[in-house]
């Protein structure tokens, strides 16, 4: 039923959009788990047929490197970090410039959801008890971890997915993508402290300093252990998932803590949503329609292929349904990507993601987690700082792609 099957795609990425259903509690995984029980339900999609769809490596790195990022929690190591930059001497733009570089350099070998979601209501209580405003150190906090991420195969989830898919090299990756990502990060400080400079104006009181929260030793030396092996791991000729589930699977090795604790503190909620996102691209792919448009679109010159068209459609399709769906879309149509296209892709899509808070899953975290925490940091406090910060790291990242050859201009 090649009509029902475009209706829910459809449906589905409007869902992607809002963000979730008026009058119901549903949010984006909840449309995409009903839109693929329709699809299962109407036969449009065989219960057989979901295993060739899920794209399994992917879900499987992700999966390990979220176990990964768990252990550096179960250390205490997010929350100690989000106390050292509160507690440290200094301006308020000196502490938002140590969250900037924190969060940047965090997010560039863990998951960048998992650090803002660690970080958040730790960084807020911190500052606040500093007295100042805590609204220009989130946007210093989500900024910078989707600049950061941008830098690495491994620093959010859409990078993996195009990693994985694309069979990118990690260092490969890092020589594309590693320079206009830390550029990102000045650019990120930059713009919060011109654009909050009134609130960062008042001098960080001495009193009332947060504690700084215990830092469990062993379990922080294993966490640091795997990740350097999971590097060197990326050097060798073993398939990347398998590696990081290697390594996931020796730090549940542990007598101290229970293993349901780590896996406690994996983003089921997002792998979910992958793993359905991945059935229901994959039932559109099958109607055909996908690849007339990527015909006619090749025919007029408007492939992605270019910066010239792959940066505004970043820019616009990751800031309306986010930027993981709309990449988990565009890989499942357009057939054979040249690899520029790839880190193009990567970077841009990501740098985009923080134009608005709706962007990428990092900053609804982080306005998520600050509201729980008593601050609100709504949509236009976020843009207050991601318009400028956004159109400047897209800029330079263009620039970086055409001027260096890893994707032509046009």
């Amino acid at each position: 039923m090649p009509s029902l099957v475009t209706l829910v795609f459809a449906l589905t990425y409007v869902g992607m959009a809002l963000g979730r259903v008026p009058g119901l509690k549903l949010d984006r995984v909840g449309i995409a788990l009903v839109a693929l029980v329709v699809l299962l339900a109407t036969e449009s999609v065989a219960v057989s047929a979901l295993g060739a769809a899920i794209d399994a490596p992917t879900l499987i790195l992700l999966f390990a490197l979220m176990i990964l990022s768990a252990q550096f929690g179960a250390a205490g190591f997010y929350e100690w970090c989000a106390a050292r930059i509160t507690r440290a001497e200094g301006s308020p733009k000196a502490l938002l410039a140590l969250t900037v570089t924190v969060s940047g350099l965090l997010s560039a070998v863990l998951a960048n959801d998992i650090v803002v979601f660690a970080m958040t209501p730790l960084l807020c209580l911190g500052v606040q008890r500093r007295g100042l405003d805590p609204r220009p150190f989130l946007a210093g906090l989500a900024g910078a971890s989707n600049a950061g991420s941008a830098a690495t195969i491994i620093g959010n989830p859409q990078n993996i997915l195009i990693g994985q898919v694309g069979g990118l090299d990690f260092w490969t990756f890092l020589a594309a993508c590693g320079v206009p990502a830390l550029l990102a990060l000045v650019i990120t400080y930059a713009a919060v402290a011109l654009v909050w400079r009134e609130e960062l104006a008042a001098p960080a009181a001495r009193d009332g300093l947060t504690e700084l929260p215990p830092l469990d030793s062993w379990q922080l030396l294993k966490a640091s252990l795997g990740t350097g092996a999971l590097i060197l791991l990326f050097a060798t000729p073993m398939p990347r998932e398998i590696g990081a589930l290697v390594i996931a699977a020796l730090l549940l090795l542990s007598r101290r803590m229970h293993s349901r604790e780590v896996l406690g503190q994996v983003d089921w909620p997002l792998l979910l949503l992958f793993a359905c996102l991945f059935v229901i691209t994959n039932a559109f792919a099958g109607t055909g329609l996908a690849q007339e448009a990527i015909q006619g679109l090749g025919a007029r010159g408007l492939l992605p292929d270019s910066v010239a068209v792959m940066a505004p459609l970043c820019l616009f399709a990751s800031n309306s349904i986010g930027n993981v769906p709309f990449v988990i879309l565009l890989l499942a149509v357009w057939p054979a990507p040249p690899e520029g296209a790839f880190y193009g892709l990567a970077l841009l899509s990501t740098l985009a993601g923080n134009l608005l808070i709706t962007g990428s899953l990092a900053n609804i975290i982080t306005a998520e987690r600050a509201a729980a925490s008593g601050v609100r940091f709504g949509f236009l406090d976020h843009a207050r700082a991601g318009v400028p910060m956004t159109l400047a790291s897209l800029a330079i990242a263009a620039l970086w792609l055409s001027l260096t050859g890893w994707m032509p201009w046009r």
